[in-house]
């Protein structure tokens, strides 16, 4: 792992960044922003797709997706709540991210939680309801069916993702080191 990484650049343009040091880019389709709360220095990347307008109708919880600090949602990314199916039509349920988790490029997210520290690849699908306990990294091109629960400190891959092997006590401060350059690293160019 090279630590000593350069700079991430991005068109300031193309980003809007809020006073909470979030960065979401104005190509990602944010979709019921008023149900979607970020924690703070969280990235949003380019045609990422964070679906806040599925929710539960009537009164109650509002909150349908939120994220926690330090998140990088990758490019192409959908996150949208999961949903179960009733005789009398189908609900929708909110979704909690914690902090310092990346999700890579491609990926399609439909989890209940994602713990702190979590790392999930490049064009992977977390189906429904699925439970991802903290320092947990799902592989590249993982597919993990709905309802999985992922234990702490451990890699899943496959179609579908199985347990693979365990990951390291250091896997906590590897991660929040890797979210924190990442976010640091993300820098803006003036476009020409």
């Amino acid at each position: 792992m090279n630590f000593n990484q350069p700079v991430i650049p991005y068109n300031k343009a193309e980003f809007i960044e809020t006073d909470t040091g979030n960065k979401v880019s104005r190509r990602a389709t944010i979709s019921g922003p008023q149900n979607i709360i970020l924690g703070g220095k969280t990235i949003i990347s380019s045609g990422a797709i964070i679906r806040g307008d599925l929710r539960r109708t009537g009164p109650g919880h509002a909150v349908v997706i939120s994220l926690g600090r330090y998140c990088v949602v990758g490019e192409g990314c959908v996150i949208r709540p999961p949903y179960k199916l009733y005789r009398a039509g189908f609900s929708y349920f909110p979704m909690k991210i914690e902090n310092h988790v990346h999700i890579g490029a491609g990926s399609v997210v439909e989890a209940a939680t994602i713990g702190n520290h979590v790392q999930i690849g490049k064009n992977c699908i977390i189906g429904k309801f699925v439970i991802i306990k903290d320092c947990a990294r799902i592989a590249d091109n993982t597919v993990l069916p709905a309802n999985t629960i992922v234990p702490a400190l451990s890699l899943f891959a496959g179609v579908p993702g199985r347990f693979v092997e365990d990951l390291p006590e250091t896997t906590q401060e590897l991660v929040e080191m890797q979210t924190k350059q990442y976010y640091q690293r993300f820098q803006p160019v003036e476009s020409e």
